[in-house]
């Protein structure tokens, strides 16, 4: 298969890549690295990538921002910026490319843990990875063309501890292996509409 990751310098990128890339062509697509450039914000960019790339069997997006806080610190703007940032970047990835996905293709997306087992200050990832789940289920019945659309939804990865480890007390790690099988779960399976989760 032919597939662009999006996303694929950041710790569950790359565990997609080393997942599918020794059965695939892998296109890599980030903001400032990978073979081709993209802004997800950006409708314009996204076309253009795809039209750099051409027809394609799979897109996967490993990228997506959001803010955290603690709740009273927490505003309207702060809320949005995740929305944006992590929910309407993907949804972009999907529209622009419903043409541009071969017959029978797929996107897989990703949100995260924090909505089904949520820590203190992650009310903004929370919501954004809600929004995800809802989008990716609804949009399973409305897609063109037998393609299938599905997100992964990992915990705290082993390799992201150091960083962010502080942020989920109690919470068990996961491998990058695992997380990368959940990858190669939607792209070379027949699952649609599903939230894989990786705890």
């Amino acid at each position: 298969m032919k597939i662009i990751l999006v996303g694929a310098a950041g710790d569950v990128g790359k565990a997609a890549y080393d997942a599918l890339s020794g059965r695939h062509e892998i296109i890599t697509a980030g903001r400032s690295s990978g073979d081709v450039n993209v802004d997800l914000a950006s409708p314009e960019s996204i076309g253009a990538m795809y039209r750099e790339v051409g027809p394609v069997d799979a897109v996967i997006s490993a990228a997506g921002e959001v803010e955290f806080g603690l709740l009273t610190d927490m505003t309207v703007d702060r809320f949005r910026f995740g929305l944006e940032n992590k929910v309407l970047t993907q949804i972009n990835l999907v529209l622009e490319g419903l043409a541009v996905v071969n017959h029978g293709g797929s996107f897989t997306l990703t949100s995260g843990i924090l909505d089904r087992d949520p820590v203190r200050k992650g009310a903004g990832a929370a919501t954004a990875n809600g929004a995800l789940a809802g989008f990716v289920k609804a949009a399973a019945i409305d897609m063109p063309n037998s393609l299938r659309i599905n997100v992964v939804s990992p915990g705290l990865l082993e390799v992201s501890a150091d960083q962010y480890g502080a942020m989920f007390p109690g919470h068990e790690l996961v491998s990058s292996k695992r997380v990368g099988l959940a990858y190669a779960k939607c792209v070379e399976g027949a699952n649609t509409g599903q939230v894989v989760t990786v705890d």
